[in-house]
């Protein structure tokens, strides 16, 4: 039996990847430097070589010949977000593994390059997506063949070659939310790809829903401090075991520091995940009453969740938001500039509230039909007090009303 069923999550994410420390006579998590290892024998090294190449997860203290094919302290991170990710109330957890990469984008490019390998190079993409996935689909760079779909078109799209469908929940930068059972459902037996960065596991866990893998940039929630950047992908055995050789071959791997950074992030997830939601909230029931804003994008809003996600899919409507100047690209210029406290930054999910101009920055590679609308910003929600987050901003907004 899992030692982590029937925790509450908190629990889960304080505990996972640790369930062993205790037997091994040591609190915190052991980094393991070592890019090779010591082997017993040659019969027993080419056993272990043989299940890498076959992508299975090896045991704890077994040799791991090379650190670019698997490394102790990164395979406890990868435990963690599998254990958040099949995170099941009051019951056993999904069995899921996770598959850490040296980025987000490394993540994403092995998921899309195992499908092309195994002759699937169609992808149905839903609009918007983050910059760099929109990007490395539109060039084709990888071999795909994309189709851009609405929602509720997936169906209509699936060919014979259709490898795999791509979307956000919430959606990157305007927060909209897809419904992943339906989306599951309309692909049929094509494997559905949801980046869950937004999310988090706290609040959605894609694979209880139908979808093939959640991905992740960790570089965001799950490291949580702006100062460690990696990926990971979470997905059913088979799945991940695809994804394990490709990692080795391609070379996008998360070094052992950073795996525990992330570690120690996950930790303390769900607590900062709370309370920048509790942040986000207020920021955006505030913003909805400014003259200088016409429109405020946030899933907790009235109106905004119509189809009852929140409570269905997610267990809340998370710490990012966005709201469109009603000045156009000038004033929203001049907000980013006049802020004193918000840092002006791309990226997401630190501990410090960040805002950016997406049409410029993390979008400007999109094509420009499906650019974020030049007058929007996008914020995420830091754990600081609201009431001074919240100044800043009115001084900011008075200066180009």
């Amino acid at each position: 039996m899992d030692p982590l069923d029937g925790l509450a999550l908190p629990s889960v994410a304080v505990h996972a990847g640790r369930t062993d420390l205790t037997d091994l006579g040591v609190h915190a998590v052991p980094i393991d430097l070592s890019t090779t290892a010591p082997l017993p024998d040659v019969s027993v090294a080419r056993d272990i070589l043989d299940d890498l190449i076959e992508g299975k997860p090896l045991p704890h203290g077994a040799s791991t010949i090379y650190r670019r094919a698997w490394n102790p302290t990164v395979a406890r991170f990868e435990e963690a977000v599998a254990a958040l990710e099949g995170y099941v109330p009051g019951g056993p957890s999904l069995d899921i593994e996770g598959v850490a990469f040296a980025s987000g984008m490394a993540a994403t490019h092995v998921v899309i390059l195992s499908r092309v390998a195994a002759g699937k190079p169609h992808v149905i993409a839903v609009r918007p997506l983050y910059g760099g996935t929109d990007a490395i689909l539109e060039s084709g760079i990888l071999g795909t063949r994309v189709t851009y779909a609405g929602p509720d078109e997936i169906a209509a799209h699936v060919t014979d070659d259709t490898g795999l469908v791509v979307l956000e929940t919430p959606s990157n930068p305007t927060l909209e939310l897809r419904d992943i059972a339906d989306i599951a459902r309309q692909a049929g037996d094509v494997p559905v790809m949801i980046d869950n960065t937004f999310a988090s596991p706290v609040l959605q866990q894609p694979l209880r829903h139908g979808a093939a893998y959640s991905v992740h940039s960790a570089t965001k929630y799950l490291g949580g401090h702006g100062d460690a950047m990696g990926g990971v992908v979470v997905a059913a055995p088979e799945l991940a075991q695809s994804l394990r050789p490709l990692r080795t071959i391609t070379g996008g791997v998360m070094d052992p520091f950073t795996a525990y950074l992330m570690l120690r992030g996950v930790g303390t997830l769900p607590i900062r995940m709370r309370e920048q939601q509790r942040v986000a909230g207020e920021l955006a029931r505030w913003l909805v009453d400014q003259p200088a804003i016409s429109r405020v994008f946030y899933p907790g809003l009235p109106g905004a969740d119509p189809t009852g996600l929140i409570g269905r899919q997610m267990s809340g409507p998370g710490a990012m938001l966005a709201f469109e100047m009603a000045g156009g690209f000038d004033a929203a210029e001049k907000v980013c500039g006049a802020l004193r406290l918000i840092t002006h930054a791309v990226s997401l999910g630190g501990i410090d509230t960040l805002i950016e101009h997406p049409a410029s920055l993390t979008h400007r590679v999109v094509t420009q039909t499906a650019q974020p609308h030049e007058a929007v910003l996008r914020i995420s929600a830091g754990l600081e007090d609201p009431v001074d987050l919240i100044e800043d901003l009115a001084q900011a907004l008075d200066r180009v009303t």
